[in-house]
């Protein structure tokens, strides 16, 4: 099987990570017999720099060519960096606002998960972690408060600014169809976060997931305010399977959700249209300051790369090769600086190594 793939190298530590995920994806061909055609194309800083915009029409025209798109991460420094000087649309981010609209990527996927061997990690009491938690947040990611009309203004003397929140039925309609088609595939639970105590985005938001769960007779349906949820991540987040919400609240709960595991360098993301086409990112930012450095954990965007074979390619068995290769090398006790224990004496019993390293390991592994 030939398989066209588009990468976004982007900036900061993203070139590396991308690099080793390709190293990985070599060794899944190699073992499986596929072809990985890789096309690479800008955006974000890197965009800017050669382009003067974070990410042009050509670039998105060869992502739209593709089977599948890889991302590592974009922007830099937004203190130092000259990107930030910009207007908002010119900035790295905008780039990617641009192609998730473009590519009518409405879905994202995070899973967050608690890998045993990083138990010591997670932040949360013993009693808490101990249960370990394996949940996936399905965030709708191309309408509400970040895609609405917006404004800022002088009324009466003083600077106003407006944001809307729009969402229309079928929007909610179709990212509630995606999260409970994940749940039959997971342990069929669905909670579905809101505030419909509050908003009216929020209440229709509510009655078109209660219509959508009639479909699904073998998928637990519960609703959830999204303060409450806030809380329940950290007090109990072995309850959860799949959480649905929308655009925002997806955006702070999946960071919310990444560090309660305490390793956010681990966790994988997926962003899917209404076909098998897909983008997928590692969850982490571009850590500008260890860029170049060969430090950084090139895990997660390995774990999306897992993600791509499965929900793109339908590739299950390879997509375990890697996910299995992940797990061997943690037992084997190989670490990146970022999941390494700080304590000293814990310390010892792990092999401190590079994200080449860490991407050769894997491969060979596969």
């Amino acid at each position: 099987m030939k398989l066209n793939i588009v990468c976004i190298p982007g900036d900061g530590i993203g070139p590396e990570i991308v690099n080793e995920a390709k190293k990985v994806l070599d060794a899944v061909g190699a073992k499986f017999g596929h072809e990985m055609d890789f096309t690479d194309i800008l955006m974000g800083g890197a965009s800017i720099d050669v382009h003067g915009v974070p990410l042009t029409d050509e670039a998105i025209a060869t992502a739209k060519s593709a089977d599948a798109v890889l991302m590592g991460s974009i922007g830099g420094n937004t203190t130092t960096s000259p990107w930030y000087k910009l207007a908002p649309n010119l900035r790295p981010e905008a780039g990617l606002l641009k192609i998730r609209k473009e590519l009518n990527l409405f879905a994202n996927l995070r899973p967050a998960v608690l890998y045993d061997e990083l138990a010591s990690a997670c932040p949360l009491k013993e009693e808490i972690s101990k249960a370990g938690f394996d949940m996936m947040i399905m965030r709708e990611l191309t309408g509400g408060l970040y895609f609405g009309e917006r404004k800022t203004e002088e009324i009466d003397g003083k600077m106003v600014a407006v944001d809307t929140l729009t969402y229309s039925e079928d929007e909610i309609r179709r990212i509630a169809i995606k999260g409970f088609d994940i749940a039959m595939k997971r342990r069929k639970k669905v909670t579905s976060v809101d505030k419909a105590n509050v908003l009216d985005s929020s209440r229709l938001w509510r009655k078109i997931v209660t219509e959508v769960a009639k479909d699904y007779s073998e998928v637990t349906l519960e609703h959830m305010l999204v303060d409450n949820c806030a809380m329940q991540l950290v007090k109990d987040p072995a309850q959860f399977d799949v959480i649905l919400t929308e655009n925002m609240f997806g955006d702070i709960l999946s960071d919310e959700a990444s560090m309660v595991t305490g390793s956010i360098g681990m966790l994988a993301s997926a962003s899917l249209n209404d076909t098998k086409f897909g983008l997928y990112e590692p969850s982490h930012g571009s850590a500008p300051d260890i860029a170049g450095k060969d430090i950084a954990n090139p895990i997660a965007t390995i774990l999306s790369a897992a993600m791509m074979l499965r929900y793109s390619f339908d590739l299950d068995k390879e997509a375990d090769a890697i996910e299995n290769a992940v797990s061997m090398v943690l037992k084997e006790g190989y670490r990146t600086i970022d999941i390494m224990p700080q304590d000293e004496a814990q310390r010892s019993s792990f092999t401190l190594v590079g994200c080449k390293q860490m991407g050769d390991l894997l491969a060979q592994r596969v």
